[in-house]
C-alpha cells in the first residue's frame, strides 16, 4: 500500500514499500510545469506506517521495518539515507495517509520534432555606411572594402621581381623593367 504527505509549496511526495524496497517519489508542480523523481532504497518490509517530520533543514521520513528503523532525509529533490537516528524532538509531525496507488507520469509523451528546413541566404547587411553580403563575402566601411571568393573576382597584380603594382595589360613593370606574363 503507498502512502502520501504534502510537503506544501506544490510538492507531494509518495512512499511504497514493494519487497525489501522504499520507493519515495516527490512531485513538484508550480505554474506550467511538473517534475517527478524517484528513489529507492533498500529497508525491509515494513512493519508500520511510515512516518514523516518536518525539520529546519527539510523534511524526514521514519521507516520501521523487521531489520529496525531507517531514516531518510528529504532536502528539495535530494534524498539521502541518514546514518543514525536524527534529533527529532523539536521536529513537527507531518500528516501521511494511504492511497490506492502513487500516481504515474502525467505529463503527456513529447511528440517528435519536424525536420529543420534549410536556412534562407541571408540578406544584405546595412547600418549607416558599412555594408556586408555573405554571397560573395564582401564588406564596405566608407571607402574600404573588402572581398573573398567573389565569383568575379578582381585581381591585384604585383610584380614578381620588385613587388611593385602592375596593371593587367602591362607587358613590363613600371617600376623595374621586368617582363610580366
Amino acid at each position: 500500500m503507498a502512502y502520501v504527505c504534502e510537503l506544501g509549496t506544490g510538492q507531494v511526495l509518495y512512499l511504497d514499500n514493494q519487497g525489501r524496497q522504499t520507493t519515495i517519489t516527490t512531485v513538484s508542480s508550480s505554474m506550467g510545469q511538473q517534475q517527478q523523481s524517484s528513489n529507492s532504497f533498500a529497508t525491509g518490509n515494513w512493519t508500520a506506517i511510515p512516518e514523516m517530520f518536518r525539520t529546519p533543514n527539510g523534511a524526514v521520513i521514519k521507516i520501521a521495518t523487521e531489520q529496525g528503523e531507517h531514516y531518510i532525509q528529504i532536502q528539495g529533490s535530494s534524498m539521502s539515507v541518514m546514518g543514525g537516528i536524527p534529533p527529532l524532538g523539536s521536529a513537527q509531525q507531518m500528516q501521511v495517509r494511504q492511497v490506492a496507488n502513487i500516481p504515474t507520469a502525467s505529463i503527456p509523451p513529447m511528440e517528435p520534432m519536424q525536420p529543420m528546413q534549410p536556412m534562407q541566404p541571408m540578406q544584405p547587411l546595412k547600418m549607416g555606411d558599412m555594408e556586408m553580403n555573405l554571397n560573395p563575402m564582401q564588406m564596405r566601411i566608407g571607402n574600404m572594402e573588402m572581398q573573398m571568393g567573389t565569383a568575379t573576382q578582381t585581381r591585384r597584380h604585383f610584380c614578381s621581381q620588385c613587388g611593385a603594382k602592375i596593371e593587367a595589360s602591362d607587358r613590363f613593370c613600371s617600376s623595374c623593367g621586368h617582363r610580366v606574363s
